[in-house]
């Protein structure tokens, strides 16, 4: 091999490694969200019954929790990708219920993101500190997101709760619609930091159980 050849080399070894360190691999850590609701019609007044809610994920390579916090309670989702198992924690107005999950219930609950595409800009934007590039994703049954993201940090569990699984970088913004409501989500913390192993320990009293099964028949109840 020859000196140039050689040379050649070592360029493209360092432009690898120059690409593979831009992006950061968020592997264990605490991600926060703000939510702030608005109304689809200009018209219907919005409930402050969720003014100040908070979206805390907490994931580790194999386990997620997610814990959305509001006045009006707490709402707590874990799983785990191993074991293909978890729980819904419910807590509201005194009332405390867990909801087991098997690897089938959870995918059925969260069916509404199975396949999402995305279409995707080039252009950054600066959302909430964040060089961030704009998304559209179309769900299976034909719903749309808006989805502001940074391509620089790369969730390594892409089975955490609430996630794009094919969003290639972490969600900063994002907006949800339920019936006349807008949910807007906007990042406002994350950390690096190790969780601790107890966030994932189901709890050992002071909740009613029932399976995900009975729950939906009692919805359907309702």
């Amino acid at each position: 091999m020859n000196f140039y050849n050689r040379i050649g080399l070592v360029v493209l070894f360092f432009i690898s490694v120059t690409s593979a360190f831009g992006q950061r691999q968020f592997s264990e850590g605490t991600i926060t969200y703000t939510i702030s609701i608005q109304s689809a019609k200009a018209e219907a007044p919005v409930s402050n019954n969720l003014t100040g809610a908070e979206l805390n994920l907490y994931i580790k390579p194999f386990q997620s929790r997610s814990e959305m916090k509001s006045s009006l309670g707490t709402e707590t989702n874990l799983y785990d990708n191993k074991t293909g198992k978890g729980y819904i924690l419910k807590e509201y107005s005194g009332q405390k219920l867990m909801i087991t999950l098997s690897k089938e219930n959870w995918i059925q609950k969260n069916q509404w993101n199975d396949n999402m595409k995305f279409s995707i800009s080039d252009e950054l934007e600066n959302v909430a500190g964040y060089k961030c590039k704009k998304a559209t994703g179309t769900t299976s049954d034909g719903r749309n997101f808006t989805i502001y993201f940074a391509p620089d940090i790369i969730i390594s569990n892409k089975k955490y709760n609430n996630s794009f699984e094919q969003l290639p970088g972490l969600p900063v913004q994002y907006e949800l619609k339920s019936g006349n409501l807008i949910f807007k989500y906007v990042l406002s913390n994350i950390s690096f930091e190790p969780v601790a192993s107890a966030k994932f320990d189901a709890p050992k009293a002071g909740f009613r159980i029932m399976t995900y099964e009975e729950n939906q028949q009692l919805k359907k109840g309702e």
